[in-house]
This record gives C-alpha cells, sequence and structure tokens, in this order.
C-alpha cells in the first residue's frame, strides 16, 4: 500500500474543510467551520492497479499576513490549491501561497480548485484571473464542495499526479 501526503491550501472561508468532508465522508454542511492549524484525514483511492491511502492535511485558512507554517506541508507530495470563486481576492492568495511553498519547501506538483461553482449568480472569477497560475499548477479546475462536483477529480487527478512523480 502506497501512503501519499497530500494538503489543502487558500484563504480563510474558501471551502477546503468542505472538499474534504464532500471527498472523503460524501457530507455537505452549510455551517462553517473554522480550522484551527491542521486537520488530517484520510482516504484510500485506487490510482490504476496501486492502492494508494492519501493522508489529507486540512490546513487552517491564510488570512492577511498569515503564512502558511510550512511544517504543516513538508513531506506533502502535492497540494490542492484552493479558491472561492465568488472572491477574486483568495486568487491573490493563491499565488502568494504557491510562491512561499516553492520558497519554504520547493515546487510541489499542484492543482487550482476554485471551488463555489454552485453560487453561479454571485461568481466573480474570470478565466483570465487564473492565468497566472496555470502555467504552474497541473490543471485548473472548477468545484462544488456542496454538489459534489468536480471533488473527486481533483483529488482523483493530484493522487494520479503524486503516484506517478
Amino acid at each position: 500500500m502506497i501512503q501519499k501526503k497530500l494538503a489543502l491550501l487558500g484563504a480563510a472561508g474558501v471551502g477546503k474543510t468542505s472538499l474534504v468532508r464532500r471527498f472523503v465522508n460524501s457530507l455537505f454542511d452549510e455551517k462553517y467551520l473554522t480550522t484551527i492549524g491542521v486537520k488530517v484525514d484520510k482516504k484510500p483511492v485506487r490510482v490504476g492497479s496501486d492502492d494508494v491511502t492519501l493522508m489529507i492535511w486540512d490546513v487552517a485558512g491564510a488570512e492577511e499576513r498569515f503564512s502558511v507554517p510550512s511544517s504543516y506541508v513538508r513531506g506533502a507530495s502535492g497540494y490542492l490549491l484552493v479558491a472561492d470563486g465568488t472572491r477574486p481576492a483568495t486568487l491573490e492568495a493563491a499565488a502568494e501561497i504557491v510562491a512561499q511553498m516553492d520558497r519554504d519547501i520547493g515546487p510541489l506538483p499542484f492543482i487550482l480548485v476554485v471551488n463555489k461553482k454552485d453560487l453561479a449568480d454571485a461568481w466573480r472569477v474570470q478565466d483570465s484571473e487564473l492565468d497566472a497560475l496555470k502555467p504552474r499548477s497541473l490543471a485548473v479546475m472548477t468545484s462544488s464542495a456542496k454538489t459534489g462536483e468536480g471533488v473527486e477529480e481533483a483529488f482523483q487527478r493530484l493522487a494520479q499526479a503524486m503516484v506517478l512523480a
């Protein structure tokens, strides 16, 4: 059995914990739960012919002038970088997190997940705003932790990249 650590990183309130709950437990809760520090979950997945246990580190959201503690990400094989499609400023935070990870940990494979696709009327992120992160990420995907759209695919795609790396 292969074991891989992945981290969920992004600004506060983008839906990191909701994405993990949807992926691991197939649940969604409307209540906002602030993560303090880090919460670790695990889920077995299949990548090709390999059984892989994903150790998922849900890291507290980056606030203004808050940086991700590198000790939470050290040892990770990759990360999901989460932004909120209703708040374009979360893309700026995402770009800062990538720069910090590159500086503190070194380049890791990551997928940018723009969450809250179910809030179509409030969606504010334009494709052109994603251009800065597209060349560095394995993929840019949209998701909804509420409906489950894109969630499994994002985790599975990152798992595949981490196993093949």
